[in-house]
């Protein structure tokens, strides 16, 4: 396998570029970010001198149009993931689009089809699939440590009460099941191996804004069931217990774990928490850096990226069917 390392270019200057995407990439064997785009250009210089990134463009075009640039990884608000993707597919670069990618299954199957006309890699920044722990997680599955699966349980909620933020804007895409419930959908397929059956949800809205903002769900699979409960207005907290016939496990801070330590998986086999528990260390490092070398790798060897569109199919289509149900008031089938 290659050393080299993939060129990458960030389409905007969003704060998760800032906060968690530039950090990770630091660190990457196989990625490099080499330029930044922005329409606010004292936004983007900043950022440049903060992470050392050579090249600053004034404009999203001229980054689609720079020939140093192989792959774009895209932070900017939801409503602008499709046409974006779409663009940078056109301009023969790869693309790592930010979760949630879109918002309906047209547009993932108009994405998959420019995907496969153009033979590019395009995935969903969902992180959480190239963290280890989940990789061990769903080793301890399919070894039979817990026995048979049949129970995920997940909770992910915070405080944002900032009209101005983007999270808050019904029209870009905003509120909670689309920011953060797509956690526990995503993490339940994966574990499960499977698509769930029907889906059905309770969601309450903030009077002003319109969006979702406290949600409780639940999803019927073949093999067995996942619920779990989101808030953008409530007190932070996030865990998730995996239950199978003999034993349970608990991952700690399932979806954004410190970079800087060793999140720990705990398998329970007696109900008393203090009694009949295994520890399990996963050496780690920031799970940015894991996707970002990951979905490089896949670049460089030509395999599968972490998170495919077709994994983002199956996401969407449940999203899609909890806001029927919370609406219907009816079980629905994604």
């Amino acid at each position: 396998m290659t050393e080299k390392k993939v060129q990458w270019g960030v389409l905007g200057a969003a704060g998760i570029a800032r906060k968690r995407f530039l950090p990770g990439m630091k660190h990457c064997q196989y990625a490099e970010v080499k330029a930044i785009a922005s329409r606010n250009g004292e936004k983007a210089t900043r950022m440049a001198k903060e992470f050392n990134i050579p090249v600053v463009h004034d404009s999203y075009e001229a980054l689609l149009k720079d020939p140093s640039i192989e792959a774009i990884y895209i932070p900017l608000p939801n409503h602008l993931h499709f046409e974006w993707t779409m663009k940078c597919l056109e301009a023969g670069k790869h693309v790592l689009c930010e979760k949630p990618f879109v918002t309906t299954a047209a547009e993932v199957s108009a994405l998959m089809k420019k995907r496969d006309e153009t033979g590019l890699k395009v995935g969903e920044a969902f992180m959480v699939r190239s963290h280890p722990r989940w990789h061990k997680v769903k080793e301890l599955i399919g070894s039979g440590a817990i026995g048979k699966i049949r129970l995920v349980e997940g909770h992910f909620t915070y405080d944002n009460q900032d009209a101005a933020n983007i999270r808050n804007a019904y029209k870009e895409g905003g509120g909670g099941m689309w920011d953060i419930g797509c956690y526990p959908i995503q993490i339940s397929r994966y574990l499960f191996g499977e698509e769930p059956l029907k889906v059905a949800a309770f969601m309450e809205k903030d009077p002003d804004w319109g969006i979702d903002i406290l949600g409780s769900a639940m999803m019927s699979f073949p093999s067995g069931q996942c619920n779990f409960s989101v808030g953008t207005q409530l007190a932070r907290g996030q865990w998730v217990r995996v239950y199978g016939t003999k034993k349970s496990i608990e991952v700690e801070m399932p979806f954004n774990p410190a970079p800087d330590r060793h999140p720990t998986i705990s398998i329970y086999s007696e109900e008393d928490p203090r009694v009949g528990v295994e520890v399990i260390e996963v050496p780690s490092k920031d799970q940015f850096t894991y996707q970002g070398d990951n979905f490089s790798r896949a670049i460089l060897d030509d395999t599968e990226v972490p998170v495919s569109l077709e994994d983002t199919l199956g996401n969407t289509r449940v999203l899609v069917a909890m806001f029927r149900s919370a609406d219907s008031g009816k079980v629905e089938m994604p």
